[in-house]
C-alpha cells in the first residue's frame, strides 16, 4: 500500500465518560491522533472511542454503519471457533495441520486476527503482523480483553503474538533461526467480496490502508522465509499473486488459499 500509516485528518480519539481521562489522552498520543473531548466537535470523518468494555472504530456521518471491534469471546468469530470444521477446514488444510503437524505460523497481514484466532484454536503457534497502528490497536485490544475468558484466555496469552511492523521488512531482516514453518498472508483487495457486516469492515479498514499494492512483494519476501509454505488467501475468481504460480490451492465457497511450497521440502 501506498498511503501512510495513518492518512491525515481521518480519525480522532474520543473516550466514553465512564473511561478515565488519562486512558484516552494516552492512547492519542501513542497513535499520534487527535484527541477530541466533549464538549469539542468531531471533525474528522472517523472515530477511535475508548468504551468501558472495548475499543471501537466508528464512522461517523448520516447512513454510517455500526461500530468495528475486535471480539474473540462471542459472536461470528467464537461460532466459527466452535463449529468451522476444525483441522478439516479449507485453512487448516492449506496450513499444512494434519495429525502429529502443528506448523509455526507468521500471520503477515493480520488486520482483525481472526484466521490467526482459528489457528491458534488449532494448535498453531502464531506472530501476528499489523503495520496500520490502529488496527493494531483495535486488534491489541480484543486479544488483552480474551485473555481473562476462562475458555479461550490461555490459548490466546500463549499462542498468539502482534507485533506493529511492516510486514515485508520484518521478514527480509529475520534471522533465519526465527523463520517460521508457515507464512500466512491476506492482502487488501479491491473486488472482494464480502458479507454485509464484514464489507462494513473492509470499507472502514481500506479507507485506513489502502489496497495492499505490494502484495506481490510480500509474496517474494515471504517465500524467502518460510520453511514449508506460503499460504494466500485470495477472493475464489481472484488472479494470482504477481510471481511464481502456487503448488496448489484450496477452495471454499467465496475464497481461494493459494499454497506456495517451499523449495526446502
Amino acid at each position: 500500500m501506498t498511503a501512510p500509516l495513518i492518512p491525515p485528518n481521518l480519525v480522532s480519539v474520543t473516550a466514553d465518560p465512564s473511561v478515565h481521562p488519562a486512558q484516552a489522552a494516552a492512547l492519542a498520543a501513542g497513535l499520534d491522533l487527535p484527541l477530541v473531548v466533549p464538549p469539542h466537535p468531531v471533525v474528522t470523518p472517523y472515530l477511535l472511542a475508548l468504551m468501558p468494555d472495548r475499543l471501537e472504530l466508528r464512522e461517523l456521518g448520516p447512513g454510517a454503519p455500526g461500530p468495528v471491534y475486535v471480539d474473540f469471546v462471542a459472536g461470528a468469530v467464537a461460532h466459527r471457533r466452535l463449529f468451522g470444521g476444525g483441522r478439516g477446514q479449507p485453512l487448516a488444510r492449506a496450513i499444512g495441520l494434519k495429525r502429529g503437524a502443528t506448523p509455526t505460523v507468521i500471520d503477515a497481514t493480520a488486520g482483525l486476527g481472526r484466521d490467526a484466532f482459528v489457528l491458534a484454536c488449532l494448535g498453531c503457534t502464531v506472530h501476528l503482523l499489523e503495520r496500520s497502528p490502529i488496527i493494531a490497536a483495535l486488534l491489541r485490544d480484543g486479544l488483552e480483553r480474551a485473555v481473562p475468558d476462562a475458555v479461550i484466555g490461555a490459548l490466546v496469552a500463549e499462542r498468539m503474538q502482534l507485533q506493529v511492523a511492516d510486514a515485508q521488512r520484518y521478514l527480509r531482516q529475520l534471522d533465519p533461526d526465527q523463520h517460521p514453518d508457515v507464512v500466512y498472508l491476506d492482502p487488501m483487495y479491491p473486488h472482494r467480496r464480502k458479507s454485509a457486516l464484514v464489507g462494513k469492515e473492509m470499507r472502514l479498514l481500506r479507507q485506513l490502508v489502502g489496497d495492499d499494492e505490494d502484495a506481490s512483494e510480500l509474496l517474494a519476501a515471504a517465500l524467502c522465509c518460510a520453511r514449508q509454505r506460503v499460504v494466500v488467501k485470495r477472493p475464489r475468481l481472484a488472479p494470482n499473486l504477481e510471481g511464481p504460480p502456487p503448488t496448489l490451492a484450496i477452495t471454499a465457497p467465496n475464497t481461494r488459499f493459494d499454497v506456495y511450497l517451499s523449495l526446502r521440502n
